[in-house]
């Protein structure tokens, strides 16, 4: 949030016995393992002469310009990615004392990790070139979860805990936590946070909800919030000697307004709405055909739980009741009170199965339950429901488990399909094995989940010819168990980066099913192309390669590396039922 323009660069020059003499390296990056992969990048291709780090925010980013300048002092103290977070901690130790250290290092890693997920400057789903005004998010509210719901809770989490760690602080550290760790903590937190209650009025208000009103007000506090730190950093904070060097809107652009959000108004009675994961419409007599009264189905093997939201239309007071019709359904709530004037107008209800308790699924075809959109095979299912009471009305929302008790899923551990994909972290190989030049590793601090895994050296020869890939380069083998069969899409999501300017080398990998032969996946793109600007406002890349699942059951996917240094984050397999979402569900590994 420093309001020196980009054209203001200060230049840090930091020259090394050695290396070639022209050799330097420009760097312009706040995640400090991405500033880490490119120095030892660099420092790997013999790059020694000089660095130059792009700090034109010198204010917010001590931390980065030190740990720079110690990689530059001696990066043989940085051998490896985890190196990053021992100097943090023990920068932190140093700063704030060693009783808080390591939740300061988690704090500002989990910080690091979603705004690598998207940054907050693009949380408006706007470009800061050219200028535009806020998109569309193409975070789902209604799929896999809620993204949106889950980023402000992680946003919330960090946020309790900074203030937590802000009061244990020693009086005389508090101004240099609050600079170093605090304003940077909150101001992405509740940046964020405008957006996303922002997302979540809009969508509820096309529901008629009355909680629309409630986010929009989140919304506008999370912007107060804003409002209020920033001027505690320039007039109080140090008694006012930073002031003018915070601004709660660089340049004006969009991103940092406060978003326009909807009103929902009404003279009606109070009744119950009820709205469930896996639709965008909420439960509706008045639609034939609407099909958003069953959820998705419950999959044995991935312990699936799914929420409803029981909420309150028009004005007044209302009580509300669920009851299972089925004693393996659970939820975490049963009844309630709905009140527009408290300001309890919604309820996030979740359900589970107690699959001690369903009996086995009967291995006949049965007409499918809803809109089948899961992609799970109409057979093997149990079926039952919940009503839900409030007012003298019952409303019947369906509940179907997908339960054949296989026996060769009994005591496999792996990965398996769930409504129609299966989706894997890349850290979570079932084996490795080196090739002739290169072998496997893992990156910790960077990527969607934390980790990510690339071939090293990168000074490894590529490989582009198929059976040579097959005999000598380094390879990935993910088990998993399908429930279908037929064409499937594998997608791969990577780090976005260049090539390296060495001829041959580009930003490849390959990949098959069973024993199908590599298909070579680029990731490469060119300039500032249109690829490249979504790569970097999404800080991913994902790229796709047909294959055929023969069968179904157990299968292996297999990852080699063509060209070395390329970082692979995350694996989703499609057989179609993969819906839209910003990132790939979560991991569906056996449970």
């Amino acid at each position: 949030m420093n309001k020196l323009d980009q054209a203001a660069q200060v230049c840090i020059i930091i020259r090394r016995i050695g290396g070639r003499p022209h050799d330097y390296l420009w760097l312009n990056s706040t995640n400090p393992v991405l500033m880490w992969e490119e120095m030892s990048k660099a420092y790997e291709f013999q790059s020694r002469d000089i660095w130059i780090l792009n700090c034109g925010d010198i204010k917010p980013h001590e931390y980065n310009i030190e740990l720079f300048l110690d990689m530059a002092w001696d990066m043989d103290d940085f051998e490896k990615s985890t190196a990053v977070k021992t100097h943090m901690s023990t920068w932190a130790a140093r700063e704030f004392g060693k009783a808080s250290a390591s939740e300061i290092t988690d704090v500002l890693f989990e910080n690091n990790r979603l705004a690598y997920i998207r940054r907050p400057e693009f949380m408006a789903w706007s470009q800061v070139e050219p200028v535009t005004k806020e998109g569309e998010t193409e975070l789902t509210q209604y799929h896999y979860g809620d993204e949106v719901s889950e980023r402000i809770n992680s946003y919330q989490n960090i946020i309790e805990t900074t203030e937590h760690l802000y009061d244990g602080i020693p009086e005389h550290r508090k101004d240099a936590f609050y600079q170093l760790v605090y304003y940077p903590v909150i101001g992405a937190s509740k940046l964020n946070q405008k957006w996303l209650y922002s997302f979540k009025n809009k969508f509820t208000a096309r529901q008629g909800r009355q909680s629309a009103n409630a986010f929009g007000a989140l919304s506008k506090d999370a912007f107060n919030r804003i409002e209020k730190e920033t001027s505690y950093y320039n007039t109080k904070l140090q008694n006012g000697k930073w002031n003018h060097i915070m601004t709660m809107a660089p340049r004006f652009l969009p991103v940092f307004a406060q978003p326009a959000t909807s009103t929902v108004q009404t003279d009606d009675k109070a009744k119950l709405g009820l709205a469930l994961e896996g639709y965008q419409m909420e439960v509706n007599d008045d639609i034939i055909n609407s099909y958003a009264d069953v959820l998705p189905v419950f999959n044995r093997y991935t312990n699936s739980s799914y929420f409803i939201d029981v909420f309150v239309e028009g004005n007044g007071t209302l009580n509300w009741k669920a009851k299972p019709k089925a004693d393996w359904i659970k939820l975490s709530e049963d009844k309630g009170v709905l009140n527009t004037a408290s300001g309890q107008v919604e309820k996030r209800i979740w359900v589970r199965i107690d699959w001690d308790k369903v009996p086995k699924g009967e291995n006949k075809k049965e007409a499918p339950l809803g809109h089948d959109f899961q992609l799970i095979p109409p057979s093997f299912k149990v079926n039952s429901a919940i009503d839900f009471i409030s007012e003298g009305k019952t409303t019947t929302i369906g509940v179907s488990v997908y339960n054949p008790k296989l026996e060769v899923l009994k005591n496999y551990n792996g990965f398996v399909e769930d409504k129609g994909y299966v989706s894997i972290n890349a850290e979570n190989f079932t084996r490795k094995n080196a090739g002739k030049e290169a072998k496997w590793e893992l990156f910790e601090g960077m990527g969607y989940t934390n980790k990510v895994i690339t071939a090293l050296p990168r000074t490894a020869t590529p490989n582009v010819n198929i059976e040579e890939i097959k005999a000598n380069s380094p390879v990935l083998e993910y088990d998993f168990y399908t429930f279908n069969f037929g064409e499937a899409q594998v997608n791969l999501q990577a780090v976005p980066t260049h090539a390296p300017p060495h001829a041959g080398i580009g930003v490849r990998c390959a990949v098959a099913i069973d024993d199908a032969d590599p298909v070579i996946v680029d990731f490469q793109t060119q300039g500032r192309s249109e690829a490249w600007k979504e790569n970097v406002l999404k800080n991913a890349t994902v790229k796709a390669a047909k294959q055929i699942v023969n069968k179904a059951g157990m299968h292996t996917l297999k990852i080699w590396m063509v060209d070395p240094g390329v970082m692979i984050d995350q694996v989703l397999i499609d057989l179609g039922g993969w819906k839209a979402s910003y990132a790939f569900p979560k991991e569906t590994v056996k449970k």
